[in-house]
């Protein structure tokens, strides 16, 4: 063997102790669990609860309002406030998925996308705050057809023997909004 590949193979050997130091630095940062009642560690739960979050998203924009409601608990605290959503309320996630589904029909698309997960987990409950953007696109000709958000979420999640599930979900701050808010207000008549 060269002395060229034998660098090399040092280098990679350097390079990927690192990466596990961190990533065990990571795994126990201070206040982590070493492992969740289920013996799963804590990064096994950081990924469950990333995409529990995500998969509300991923879930809204599919239409998917079954898969929707099973990423939460019977009651929800949600505050859309910042968004001019209404006061913060405790309701059952049915009319917060009947909400959605109505307010999503199939003429308005959207996509939402999260980022920046800071996870917090103490025992069974987690808290997790976010940037997120949100697109809505209402496929009618009511002028500029097109809405946009960028901001900070919070969700709090509690583990169910099914899983991760959102208990709390809020729009903290609006970092910025644009476009025609009827793209994201607009409702047909029933």
């Amino acid at each position: 063997m060269s002395s060229v590949e034998t660098n090399n193979i040092a280098r990679r050997t350097v390079v990927a102790g690192a990466l596990g130091a961190a990533a065990g630095a990571i795994a126990m940062a201070p206040g982590a669990q070493a492992a969740s009642p289920a013996g799963l560690s804590r990064v096994d739960d950081v990924n469950a609860i990333r995409a529990a979050v995500d998969g509300i998203d991923d879930a809204v924009d599919a239409k998917d309002w079954a898969r929707c409601r099973a990423l939460f608990t019977d009651q929800v605290d949600v505050d859309f406030a910042s968004l001019g959503g209404g006061a913060p309320a405790r309701i059952p996630a049915d009319q917060l998925i009947a909400n959605w589904r109505r307010n999503l029909y199939a003429e308005k698309t959207s996509f939402h996308q999260r980022s920046n997960h800071d996870i917090t987990i103490t025992g069974d409950r987690a808290g997790v705050r976010s940037k997120g953007y949100a697109f809505n696109r209402l496929i009618r000709p009511l002028g500029d057809a097109i809405w946009e958000v960028w901001g900070h979420y919070t969700h709090r999640l509690i583990r169910t023997r099914d899983g991760w599930r959102c208990t709390a979900i809020a729009l903290t701050t609006v970092a910025h909004a644009r476009g025609n808010e009827l793209a994201w207000t607009h409702v047909p008549s029933e």
